[in-house]
């Protein structure tokens, strides 16, 4: 089985523009992203998805720097970009891992695919968002190529092309769904935000890695991150107001598997965020 991983990534974050190219550790982020998913044993094949714009003529350097192939595509149509790296890779399923992921665990991205894997014959999406369980940041999905093509021809709301698969998980009647919860029991998908979006998630993502990363352990996984928060509250506390934050919050009309106790808004007032 093909399983292609696609890392979308682009410069053109409006709230942290150039996130994906922010040094941590000496590296920018997206390398250090990418060292992750690689250190996962399922993938067959790892591909950073960009854009076409002239803009992200970075993020393609960058991909032929740490020799990792790159598929450029829609600038906001995550849906038809998802889909087309699929096909130029001849993917049996792919993989949707989001670029501001800099601390997933490889061992959860293999436990999410190993799912899929031995079920492939009866499911066409697994997940481990639905319900979330893991710290944000950990987000990985897994599409069969042919339910990933039924969507690419059949979505037509926006927020189903710009986030690529809710036209999958909003239709459990169709398709055939699956979700793998976090094994230790624990939920702290709404406690603990690992990924980044603004100035303060950069800044907390610096110091996990300032305190963790080295030669001999590069990736760090969930417990020493754990660990590490217990140990320094100061840490944990830099970004602790965004936990949460996530674009479900400007869908809920729409969305019928999402509901309010899975979002929030920043506990601090919006105008005090550095875009």
């Amino acid at each position: 089985m093909n399983i292609v991983v696609v890392i979308q990534a682009r410069t053109g974050s409006s709230r942290l523009p150039n996130k994906v190219l922010l040094p941590l550790a000496g590296r920018p982020l997206l390398q250090r992203m990418v060292e992750r998913v690689r250190a996962a044993s399922r993938p067959s094949e790892i591909v950073i998805a960009t854009t076409s714009l002239a803009a992200d003529e970075p993020v393609r350097d960058l991909a032929r720097s740490i020799g990792v192939r790159c598929f450029s595509g829609h600038p906001t149509d995550l849906l038809d970009r998802h889909y087309r790296a699929g096909l130029e890779y001849q993917a049996d399923a792919v993989v949707k891992i989001p670029s501001d992921c800099p601390l997933i665990d490889p061992t959860v991205i293999d436990r999410v695919i190993e799912h899929y894997q031995t079920r492939a014959d009866r499911l066409d999406y697994v997940s481990n968002l639905h319900p979330a369980s893991y710290p944000d940041g950990h987000d990985v999905e897994v599409i069969g190529i042919d339910a990933l093509e039924t969507a690419h021809r059949e979505a037509r709301q926006p927020f189903e092309r710009e986030h690529t698969t809710p036209y999958l998980w909003e239709r459990h009647e169709r398709f055939r769904l699956a979700n793998v919860l976090w094994g230790s029991g624990l939920d702290l998908s709404m406690s603990h935000r690992w990924t980044i979006d603004y100035r303060d998630d950069y800044l907390f993502l610096v110091a996990v890695y300032n305190a963790l990363h080295s030669e001999n352990d590069p990736v760090f996984g969930i417990s020493k991150v754990l660990a590490l928060l217990n140990e320094r509250p100061d840490i944990a506390a830099i970004n602790s107001y965004l936990s949460g934050v996530n674009w479900y919050r400007n869908h809920l009309a729409e969305l019928r598997t999402i509901d309010a106790s899975m979002t929030r808004t920043a506990m601090r007032n919006p105008s005090t965020l550095l875009y």
